[in-house]
């Protein structure tokens, strides 16, 4: 672990040489370890930005307000997570201690009630996607639930496991982690084939980066539990996870989300991360896990990328070659903050490529099909589709044919263009990057200036990561030898899971009652901005607390039917006192109504699952003064 004292260093160190720094190699020798120390800074209980954070928690930036990101999402801290189990893999053993931290925090974190649900019995609250940085519930209107969340963090707690199996270490695997995992996976199992928010937690339907994790989660998984001797619940989903990842594919890229009609394009990259996410060096590029290196995949990148060479979209990119790289933001519809590049997806690309290369020098030959030609065509003009290139030649340094040499010459030209536009990729990065090494979210689409949440984990965890793969390092451990085919039939199935906490790694031992799904509707027309609020005499209504109330959603609001609704799994044949809320904007006080609301919680059934309808669905309507907007 590098010290707060040398942290100050180097950021001295970066501020007197950025400017000199005129070669990606010297911008990454000198931002990396800044990047490195930026994560550890964010991470409770010891870092330097985040007083208060409990122990293991990571939060997204210390930024707290405008935008506010001081939380810990279980998404962000997975993907953050799993850059450290490499960092410890590659030989960094001073990053122990926060990833076992880590594995505390989330066996807790697994038992925490908030407003997704329970971990008890049907493993709900897992979906939640953010909780305060103590490591209470985050009770605010959001985006719910979010289901990558438990697939990257089993993803990150499986390549945990590995190493310690490699150290001789196999109790804490079984006694402390599986269990965490185990739940993840349960979840993963039951509920990846409904609906969620997608990681840009804007869209509701199905999302690309999800399915593709959560295929991977279950494959890994089923590994691990073989090794050490376990049932992995959930695993059995697989096959049909892998099916419905491939309905993606609309004919010429991967589209981010399905099983949504929000007048997108789909181009986004959620695609490229997916792929980046679930990188195996030893995959085949004819995968159907979907590599960086598929032919499909590559199809996809260059449809995104080129849809951001438009310099009436991002004025930074204008006049730019179409063989070098730009600044890349999430999709060309983005209106947040006014839409702008991202410093991890304008990375992330160059860590695409990077990955790309390695699977194809891992193979020893690049394979081009009609899907895949353009891509190549911009690295190699004379590429044609049905051609294989070989490096088989070079590397036995045998005197080669004269039709041999044609493809070997072929294939390393390929490879130097690819790894030379990967290098552009990082160069836009350096030249939008401060002199103090800073990374945030995002840097203005005109001049280039860093903008939104500063010092984000996420875009330094992902510098880290583009680093250690342009320097050839990769994860250690491969998944991908357990990749099946792709069913002939999609089933659009679901296995109920198991779920227990995690005691052993510290959770504390909770338990369940037997309860009754409940769902709250009421019709209440708001303004944008507005939100509702249930709260009541129970425990699972807060207790009359609106800090522990419960968020209503608006999924399915529309102008004639202004519906708000939630479902609560209660405690069975109780009854409860309830209203509901009207949470305004600019800090302006909460309404509540003016009527008291009673209902009996009906009688337990033990034959329900999580997919079971609700027993009881009320049918309300606001009833009291309404709100205005405040205008701020």
């Amino acid at each position: 672990m590098v010290s707060s004292s040398l942290s100050v260093l180097l950021a001295g160190l970066v501020a007197a040489k950025h400017a000199t720094a005129t070669s990606v190699s010297d911008f990454i020798a000198q931002e990396q370890p800044i990047a490195l120390q930026g994560v550890l800074n964010n991470i409770g209980p010891d870092g330097s930005l985040v007083p208060g954070a409990a122990s293991g928690l990571v939060v997204a930036s210390p930024s707290q307000d405008n935008p506010n990101y001081y939380y810990t999402w279980t998404r962000d801290s997975a993907l953050t997570l799993r850059m450290l189990v490499d960092e410890l893999i590659f030989g960094n053993k001073g990053v122990q201690t926060t990833i076992d931290n880590y594995v505390t925090a989330q066996a807790v974190l697994q038992t925490v009630s908030n407003p997704s649900g329970t971990l008890l019995p049907y493993g709900l609250g897992l979906g939640e996607p953010k909780f305060n940085v103590d490591g209470t519930r985050f009770n605010g209107a959001w985006g719910r639930p979010q289901r990558d969340g438990p697939a990257l963090r089993a993803i990150a707690l499986i390549e945990y496991s590995h190493w310690l199996l490699d150290q001789g270490d196999t109790d804490k695997v079984v006694d402390d982690i599986w269990p965490i995992i185990s739940n993840d996976i349960s979840y993963v199992g039951q509920y990846w084939n409904s609906s969620g928010y997608d990681l840009w937690e804007e869209v509701y339907g199905s999302s690309f980066f999800t399915t593709q994790n959560q295929y991977k989660s279950l494959v890994a998984a089923s590994q691990l539990a073989d090794t050490i001797g376990t049932t992995c619940t959930g695993c059995d989903e697989a096959p049909n996870v892998l099916c419905f990842l491939q309905s993606y594919w609309n004919g010429d890229y991967f589209t981010a989300n399905i099983n949504v009609d929000n007048g997108r394009s789909g181009i986004d990259a959620n695609t490229m991360l997916g792929s980046i996410s679930v990188f195996d060096v030893e995959a085949d590029c004819t995968s159907p896990s979907l590599q960086p290196c598929h032919s499909r995949s590559l199809a996809s990148f260059k449809v995104f990328v080129d849809t951001f060479r438009n310099g009436s979209l991002y004025a930074i990119n204008d006049g730019i070659a179409s063989s070098e790289g730009v600044a890349l933001g999430r999709y060309p519809e983005d209106v947040y903050y006014n839409g702008n590049p991202w410093y991890l997806i304008t990375q992330g690309a160059a860590e695409f490529l990077y990955d790309a290369v390695a699977q194809w020098n891992h193979q020893g030959s690049i394979s081009v099909d009609t899907t895949s030609l353009a891509f190549f065509q911009d690295l190699y003009p004379s590429a044609q589709a049905g051609q294989t290139y070989t490096k088989t030649a070079a590397t036995k340094k045998v005197k080669p044919s004269k039709c041999t040499v044609a493809a070997t010459d072929a294939f390393q030209t390929i490879v130097d263009a690819a790894t030379t536009y990967a290098d552009s990729f990082v160069a836009v990065a350096q030249k939008y990057t401060p002199s103090n090494g800073s990374l945030s979210e995002q840097f203005n689409k005109a001049t280039g200036e860093p903008l939104s949440a500063y010092d984000l984990t996420w875009s330094f965890a992902s510098f880290v990561t583009m680093a250690r793969r342009r320097a050839g390092d990769y994860p250690k451990y491969s998944w991908t030898s357990g990749v099946g085919n792709v069913p002939a039939t999609c089933v659009a199935s679901s296995t109920d899971g198991v779920y227990a906490a995690a005691t052993a790694a510290g959770a504390p031992n909770v338990t369940a009652t037997c309860t009754s799904g409940v769902l709250f509707v009421v019709n209440a027309s708001t303004y944008y901005g507005e939100n509702i609020y249930l709260v009541g005499n129970t425990t699972d209504l807060g207790a009359w607390d609106l800090a522990n109330a419960q968020p209503l959603s608006a999924n399915n609001y529309t102008s004639d039917r202004p519906e708000w609704y939630v479902e609560v799994q209660m405690t069975a044949g109780e009854y409860v006192s309830y209203v509901y809320v009207r949470e305004e904007d600019c800090g302006q006080a909460n309404i509540y109504e003016t009527v008291n609301r009673t209902l009996l919680v009906p009688a337990c059934d033990s034959s329900a699952t999580a997919n079971s309808p609700p027993l009881l669905t009320t049918n309300d309507a606001w009833t009291g003064p309404v709100g205005t907007s405040g205008d701020c």
